[in-house]
């Protein structure tokens, strides 16, 4: 029963593209993570900054 299962998913083409756009998506989404990586540790750099800037100004 699950051999025929995965005999037919391999056979099918619609199978084979919705992996496809699987492996796109997860690349995106990896992508997008790492760039929200960056910006937040400069984000923080940047808060960082001020808030000494604030306490030395005191």
């Amino acid at each position: 029963m699950m051999m025929h299962l995965l005999r037919r998913l391999a056979e099918c083409r619609k199978a084979a593209t919705a992996v496809e756009y699987g492996l796109i998506l997860a690349l995106i989404v990896l992508t997008m993570f790492g760039a929200l990586q960056l910006t937040a540790g400069a984000t923080i750099d940047l808060w960082n900054n001020v808030s000494t800037k604030v306490q030395n100004a005191r």
